[in-house]
């Protein structure tokens, strides 16, 4: 690692709660003070210091995806059922009903409150301060597998078969730029600085764009598809972020080199012993957490070594999220578990 090595963090159990099914996603809002979760037996509820309310009880459709918006004021869910349900608060304020298609894909605009989600083929762009849909988007190459704006609010990335598309949000009617691959593109995500795009592909490659330049680097060689791709908020003496990629049992980062020709320097994490679910940056930092079928979540100090290993699920790990200012880490478990840990604060 380029950047200054930083003390490795220390985190205690600090909370639990118990959902009836897989969990599977969770959330904070925005100031840190609310965690949402979902399962697949249908439920949504809310943690608020200790207090676990339920905005959803099961109904026995998976509910797959959650997030709040920027400004913290809505909870969008959605799920098998078709639904996209918008709560503020603990009130339900709009339900956008779109079944039989399942919405399994939704993000928030990080500058205002236009949700985009999935229906098969299509993307729907909803305004919630208005309760209109913006704009419909055809992916036509496949169902949608991944959405994700850039930061600053200008661009809407949709991936799937044949890889990324790139709409400009000022002007919807303008052809998307492709960012083309023969393969399907499983994970992608804009870097927190909105310099580059991540794809990580069904064919074991990690495809990677930098924006303002058409030659993307393409990095081979994993075990198997590519299933999380994440990005550091911190940067490297090169001004650049790192990028983790997931596949199976191992983590590989990348680190961008000074030479653009010689492209991204790649490490290889192993410590997990079965499939990797989800994985993720601590805010502004080095600190890597990767949680696993095999019960164990993995903090990786500086994106390098483990510097502690985290349980509690009977089961494995399904999903994590990073509390805002890293206060807390929250994570999810295949047998309903809702575990979160707090920042152990050093002497």
């Amino acid at each position: 690692m380029n950047s200054t090595t930083t003390k490795s963090q220390e985190f205690a159990e600090y909370s639990s709660g118990l959902l009836s099914d897989y969990v599977t996603a969770i959330a904070w809002s925005t100031d840190g003070n609310t965690l949402a979760a979902t399962s697949a037996a249908g439920e949504v509820v809310m943690w608020n210091h200790d207090d676990l309310v339920t905005l959803q009880t099961g109904n026995g459709k998976s509910v797959d995806c959650i997030a709040f918006s920027p400004d913290g004021k809505f909870l969008a869910v959605a799920g098998q059922d078709g639904q996209v349900k918008i709560w503020q608060g603990d009130e339900l304020i709009a339900t956008l009903d779109n079944a039989p298609a399942w919405v399994d894909k939704l993000a928030w605009n990080h500058t205002s409150n236009q949700l985009a989600f999935s229906l098969g083929r299509y993307v729907q762009v909803w305004d919630a301060d208005t309760n209109d849909i913006v704009v419909t988007l055809n992916f036509d190459n496949s169902s949608v597998l991944g959405i994700d704006w850039r930061r600053d609010g200008q661009y809407l990335a949709i991936s799937g078969y044949q890889g990324v598309k790139i709409w400009h949000t000022q002007d919807w009617d303008e052809e998307p730029y492709i960012l083309s691959m023969s393969t399907v593109s499983v994970a992608m995500a804009w870097s927190p600085d909105g310099k580059f795009l991540g794809s990580g592909n069904m064919d074991r490659s990690v495809t990677l764009l930098e924006w303002g330049n058409p030659d993307p680097w393409v990095m081979r060689g994993f075990p198997g598809k590519i299933r999380q791709l994440a990005w550091s908020e911190a940067t490297t003496s090169l001004g650049a972020p790192i990028l983790a990629s997931s596949s199976v049992e191992g983590v590989v980062v990348w680190e961008k080199l000074e030479d653009d020709s010689l492209g991204w320097e790649a490490r290889v994490l192993t410590n997990h012993v079965e499939v990797i679910n989800a994985i993720a940056f601590a805010p502004q930092s080095f600190l890597l957490a990767s949680a696993a079928a095999d019960g164990w979540l993995c903090l990786w100090n500086n994106a390098q070594e483990v510097s502690q290993i985290l349980t509690g699920v009977s089961a494995g790990f399904s999903c994590l999220a990073w509390h805002p200012q890293s206060n807390y880490l929250a994570a999810g478990g295949e047998q309903g578990e809702l575990l979160i840990w707090s920042k152990v604060l050093s002497d």
